[in-house]
């Protein structure tokens, strides 16, 4: 299974998220919708708008980092 860079967006709070998974895309997305801590915690409705799919973890990371800085 490939893995994957994505960017969520919370309509409720106008907040974006960017992550990367080996998961699947729509449990990752569960998990952020779930009660949890962190971040993504502060709301639930949480919504995919973006991916980028990836050979290896490291790829999707260092995707992650170049999006982020």
């Amino acid at each position: 299974m490939p893995c994957h860079l994505y960017i969520l967006h919370s309509p409720s709070k106008n907040k974006y998220y960017i992550g990367h998974t080996c998961d699947s895309l729509e449990s990752r997305l569960a998990k952020h919708n779930q009660k949890h801590t962190g971040y993504t915690a502060q709301t639930n409705d949480w919504e995919i708008i973006y991916t980028e799919a990836f050979d290896s973890k490291e790829l999707a990371y260092a995707r992650e980092r170049e999006i982020k800085n």
